[in-house]
């Protein structure tokens, strides 16, 4: 089998050679718009190519896995010719994945760049990241750091947590951004009174149909924001488990797949903590990043009072871009090189606080690739195609801290995470390669 290849438009044949089936049988596989996958012998996708040549339209991608070889044969794709060299080995990088044995990746794809340009639509990611970056600081003064994280958690694939006392734009920072995109947008408020299937949504029954009919949830959305996500208990807090991990949600056993991108934002008060339910470690670890955005500067105060004094600037802001180039920038994000130093270094940094003497539960694996995800990102907003130390060193501070549980008696001496990651950042030599 492979993984998906391309942006699905209509009906794409992919003839594949699979060794599992026979060294020298070929079949394709076509992507209907149903979702639905077709076999089809060698001779029959021969004679879909021919009908395309004749008819002067476009002829399909050819992906060809044999025992010990794999390539792309160099066929016109809709808009754009696609050379691909041949590689050795029994997977190749096509546009889109890994041709391999392994499952199909449903759903829309966008590969990597194919001779300096994305497969799929045209996107300037350093130019897009940055149009929404400046697109949200229109409406929230200052907080210039801030505004840079979430960008990069949204095209890091991640969730945000955002923690700071009421009033500092916690819940605009998230609704700026999810406008910024043509996207869909909800929000939640959590409450003590929440049930979890207010969450994820519920299964209906329909007198008219006579049928159970399910009910989309408010976290079938592109961005999710859960404004005060202290406030609810434990159950509905674990019903987002599976949503920010896996990005699908389960109701009466039937699986429900989010739409691309997904980002939960979630926001919760430090202070009056009364009648609250701190987040457990195993949610805390699905957020990539949990960020502060403090109190305005003097200057920045006043110039809230001009934006927001006078109406509300949150009203006409106007999106900069759309999911489908969002989803393209996410792509071409996980394309950006990163040397087997960088892996390395990364890897002792989160090792380190495993066996840190202050430290209780160290970062995880998860908090590994999380912190690989986000400095791949914030490499792409500086307009590099590579990660260097100085993005993992940024991005540590933002990624781990919120990961680690310290001993009682470090927590006594008023020891913070941020201080045992900066320790460890010091300790640690960054490559030089």
């Amino acid at each position: 089998m492979c993984k998906a290849l391309c942006v699905v438009a209509g009906t794409l044949n992919i003839p594949i050679r699979d060794p599992k089936l026979s060294p020298t049988a070929l079949c394709t596989i076509d992507f209907p718009d149903d979702g639905m996958l077709v076999a089809k012998p060698e001779s029959a996708a021969a004679d879909d190519v021919a009908e395309d040549d004749a008819a002067g339209s476009p002829s399909p991608v050819h992906a060809v896995i044999g025992p010990g070889v794999a390539s792309l044969r160099d066929r016109d794709v809709p808009g754009r010719d696609v050379d691909v060299d041949e590689v050795g080995g029994g997977d190749a990088d096509v546009p889109g994945g890994d041709v391999g044995t392994g499952d199909v990746d449903r759903g829309t794809a966008y590969g990597p760049e194919v001779e300096g340009k994305p497969y799929g639509p045209e996107v300037d990611v350093g130019a897009t990241l940055a149009a929404i970056e400046a697109n949200i600081r229109r409406v929230l003064e200052g907080n210039a750091e801030a505004v840079r994280l979430a960008v990069i958690a949204l095209v890091a694939e991640g969730h945000l947590l955002v923690e700071d006392v009421p009033g500092v734009g916690k819940t605009l920072l998230a609704k700026s951004l999810g406008r910024s995109v043509d996207c869909s947008v909800s929000r939640i408020q959590f409450t003590p009174d929440l049930l979890p299937s207010d969450v994820t949504g519920v299964t209906v029954y329909s007198p008219d149909a006579g049928t159970f009919r399910f009910r989309p949830g408010p976290v079938f959305a592109n961005i999710v924001l859960g404004d005060e996500i202290n406030r609810a208990g434990p159950k509905v807090q674990s019903a987002l488990l599976e949503a920010m991990q896996e990005r699908t949600v389960t109701v009466d056993g039937t699986t429900h797949e989010l739409t691309r991108p997904f980002m939960v934002i979630a926001t919760q008060n430090p202070i009056e903590l009364e009648g609250t339910y701190p987040l457990p470690e195993a949610q805390r670890d699905r957020f990539l990043m949990r960020i502060s955005l403090g109190y305005p500067s003097e200057s920045d105060e006043v110039a809230i009072l001009r934006t927001h004094g006078s109406g509300e600037e949150l009203a006409e802001l106007e999106p900069v871009t759309d999911t489908d180039t969002v989803v393209a920038a996410i792509a071409a994000i996980r394309q950006i090189h990163v040397t087997a130093s960088i892996e390395r270094y990364i890897v002792a940094i989160c090792r380190a606080t495993r066996v840190h003497e202050d430290v209780e539960l160290g970062a995880s694996p998860r908090a590994s690739l999380a912190l690989l995800r986000a400095s791949r990102a914030a490499a792409a907003m500086n307009g590099r195609d590579h990660v260097v130390p100085d993005d993992v060193k940024a991005l540590a501070a933002h990624v781990l801290p919120h990961r680690l549980i310290l001993h009682p008696e470090a927590e006594f001496a008023g020891r913070d995470p941020g201080q045992i990651i900066a320790e460890i950042l010091a300790r640690i030599p960054a490559p030089t390669e």
